[in-house]
């Protein structure tokens, strides 16, 4: 089986968390679904880099082998090829990675369920109920968890609403016929906050609607063959060419275009691991004369796979990251052979 393994983006600051105690990580704050100390991982961000060692009380001077056992990290160091930016730039381009799943926060799990599997047709791919931690996960999507981006719902026991802030901006999502779905939608209470129509300038049909928890989706018309249907996560950044720049040494992300829209006052770039049509992209906005957005506490992290966590996490590092306590809306790393044995 090939390894692989996964991390979480976010563009935000890392959450300030009242504590810095690894004992104070909640689901509330960010800490990534159903990872046992078994999983190798590391939490990262524009700048940050936690390692598992600080989630999961492990001592901060080992490290999770392969095989399961633990070694010490100056070991490690000590055997380990200094990295350098040029084979740290030669390590991502031979690392396998792909987008594997979004993960964020809502109010009412059954009722978000619903919505996405009446109107927008995915299917509940698993869920569970962890009561000691007080929450609960369902994994929505259009196909298995191992070849399709899927979504990762977390409900927090007695949180009905959250902030979802202005930094997340949408999901897009890929139809035959954006003007059934819309109809659709509005027969099951659905709100839709703009009506089906091409975007200016193009002949591409889309439509706005928002779930339950007023997360935004854009329905976009595609006439082809539909490989990813969930296929965008869109983020505002406050510096377009910073961002692209840590996507694609950090995180190994291909700038797949980018257009500059002087007349409306905003940039977009789209990133990702492979063409639009085959795969999820992210899709980065910077609004003109904005450089800072509200997180809010809804929005979570994506989670990228990787062929190894610890060089990953140490390219991270390199360019840019620092290692931090805090918990917050993370990236995260998280070894796909674990991922593969917890699908199983």
């Amino acid at each position: 089986m090939a390894s692989s393994s996964l991390y979480h983006l976010s563009p935000f600051r890392p959450y300030k968390s009242p504590s810095s105690s690894s004992s104070s990580f909640r689901r509330d704050v960010s800490v990534p679904v159903a990872c046992s100390a078994s999983r190798r991982l590391a939490l990262i961000q524009l700048g940050t880099v936690i390692p598992q060692s600080q989630l999961f009380g492990v001592n901060a001077s080992t490290l999770l082998k392969s095989d399961g056992n633990m070694t010490d990290v100056s070991t490690v160091a000590n055997t380990a090829k200094p990295l350098t930016e040029e084979n740290a730039l030669d390590w991502l381009r031979k690392d396998k990675r792909r987008m594997l799943h979004v993960v964020y926060r809502v109010g009412d799990l059954e009722k978000t369920i619903k919505f996405y599997t009446e109107c927008l047709g995915m299917k509940l791919l698993r869920q569970r109920n962890i009561p000691e931690e007080r929450y609960a996960n369902a994994f929505l999507g259009y196909g298995p968890e191992e070849s399709n981006f899927v979504i990762e719902l977390t409900y927090n026991y007695g949180v009905d609403k959250y902030d979802i802030g202005t930094g997340f901006g949408h999901f897009g999502i890929a139809v035959e016929d954006v003007a059934k779905t819309v109809d659709l939608v509005k027969a099951k209470g659905g709100k839709v906050t703009r009506e089906p129509g091409p975007l200016k300038g193009s002949s591409t049909v889309i439509a706005l609607i928002e779930d339950p928890n007023g997360y935004k989706f854009e329905l976009l018309e595609r006439k082809s063959r539909i490989l990813e249907p969930l296929c965008e996560v869109m983020l505002r950044v406050g510096d377009i060419d910073r961002s692209i720049k840590f996507y694609q040494q950090a995180y190994g992300m291909d700038l797949l275009r980018k257009k500059d829209d002087p007349e409306n006052k905003y940039t977009i770039a789209v990133m990702g691991y492979g063409s639009e049509d085959v795969s999820a992209v992210l899709e980065l906005t910077y609004n003109y004369g904005i450089t800072e957005y509200d997180r809010g506490n809804g929005y979570g992290q994506i989670a990228i796979g990787t062929d190894d966590v610890y060089k990953t996490a140490e390219v991270v590092k390199l360019f840019g990251g620092d290692i931090v306590l805090e918990p917050g809306p993370l990236p995260v790393f998280v070894d796909n052979v674990d991922f593969m044995k917890e699908l199983e």
